[in-house]
Parts: C-alpha cells; structure tokens; sequence
C-alpha cells in the first residue's frame, strides 16, 4: 500500500488540522484542512493544492499568508472549487494548473489572457495520466451525478477528480461526485477525499459504499456542508479504514 505509520498532530494556524503521514521512503505527506472542498498537502517540500477558494465560500480564506503552489488541481468550475483570485495569490513561476477543459475556460475568462498567457495551465480529462516529476503521476478520473434529480449538477464527462502517486504514495481526491462505477478501478489508495452532501453529491449512505469499493487506508470526508458526518464513520466501523473528521464544512 506504500504506507508505513502515521500520526495525527493538531495546530493552531488558521487551518483546522494537521495530519502527516509517512511514506515508505520514509518522507512525510502532510495534509492541511482548509474547508469545504479545499485543502492541500506537502511532500518533499513541493506543495499541492486542491480546489483552493477564498472569499466565495464560508469561511473566508485570505492566501497571502498560506505557502505558494508548485501545483494547483482544480476539479470543475463551481464556484466553490474554481476561485480565479484565490489561484493568483498562491501562483508563482512554474507552478502548474492542472484543471478540467470547462473550468480551464472559466479561468481564462476571469484573469483574461493578459494574466494567464504566462500560466502553466495544463487541461485533463478523464482518463488522462501525466508525469509531474520522476516517480510522480496524476491521473484525472471521472467525477458525476448519476441520481436522476442530481443530473443536472455535476453532468457525466465534465468534471474531474484527481489519483495522485507520489513514490508509491496514493492519494485520491474526488472533486463532486456519487458513488460511481468507475471506482472500481481505483486501486491501492491509501488516502481518499470523498465528497458527501446533499442535494450535490452524495449521502453518508453512498460515501461509505465508495469508501467500501475503493477501499482506502484512511477516508477524510469532505465538502459535506451540514451533512451529520459522524453518520460516514459509523457506517464503516465493520472495516479496516479509518476515517478522519476535519473541518471540510
């Protein structure tokens, strides 16, 4: 599985939580809740964020002081994963975007082409693999409503999550999504992000059944608004994953 040990520290900057885990080379992955569907994590002093928002959504987040990008993935153009401003205070030369083909457009269009010509913006779609260094890929896969009274939110072929392997290390972060087939495929995780909230993405009842079918070492719920998360965790307490409460409102 690629993991070693792992610990869970607390702090008291402005993110919620702390959690570092050890590679099996050894180097930590450390994770930092932001909210909502936005965190980021460091390995080998590169720092990758997911779907960083500001003032769009609850609490508001000022970036200045957070650690710029070397990557930055974006999983669709909602306002609460695409934040154009967000994105500008933690750029710097050379990181690199990677982001589905829709909220690519969305990007160019807020920033115009003045603010963006000299942007590493890199469009995916499932199911695209890259090389980000050596030893280091991501993998955009699909991520959509099935529901029929969700359709209209998340449409099939649009949006992305995102398998990152780091030296081994698997981490899979799944943008908004339900329950889908395509999980199937996901393979030797060791920690997920799944989404869970209602009426967007899914219920406590279907992240836990994609939590079964992915089977990750550690499940961090998140962008689950009011959902009674607590519900996710009793859900699995038959299986070997642990899940992890964070503030991802």
């Amino acid at each position: 599985m690629g993991l070693m040990s792992t610990m869970f520290m607390a702090c008291d900057n402005a993110e919620a939580g702390v959690d570092v885990f050890q590679a099996a080379n050894g180097e930590n992955v450390e994770f930092h809740c932001i909210k909502h569907g936005s965190l980021y994590f460091t390995y080998k002093d590169k720092v990758f964020y997911f779907d960083p928002v500001g003032e769009s959504q609850e609490p508001a987040t000022d970036y200045s002081s957070f650690p710029k990008a070397d990557y930055i993935f974006i999983t669709h153009e909602h306002h609460d994963h695409l934040d154009p401003a967000a994105i500008c205070q933690l750029y710097k030369p050379g990181c690199k975007i990677f982001i589905n083909p829709a909220g690519a457009a969305a990007l160019r269009a807020a920033l115009g082409s003045d603010a963006t010509r000299n942007m590493l913006i890199i469009t995916l779609e499932p199911v695209h693999r890259m090389s980000l260094e050596l030893d280091w890929q991501v993998c955009a896969v699909p991520a959509y409503n099935y529901s029929q009274e969700k359709l209209n939110f998340h449409p099939k072929g649009r949006d992305n999550g995102y398998i990152l392997s780091l030296d081994g290390f698997r981490i899979y972060v799944a943008g908004d999504t339900e329950d889908i087939p395509d999980m199937e495929n996901y393979q030797d995780i060791d920690v997920a992000f799944l989404p869970c909230n209602l009426p967007y993405t899914m219920t406590p009842e279907q992240c836990a059944n994609a939590a079964r079918i992915i089977k990750p070492r550690f499940l961090f719920p998140y962008h689950y608004g009011s959902t009674e998360i607590s519900r996710v965790e009793e859900l699995l307490s038959d299986t070997d994953i642990e899940v992890r409460i964070r503030q991802y409102q």
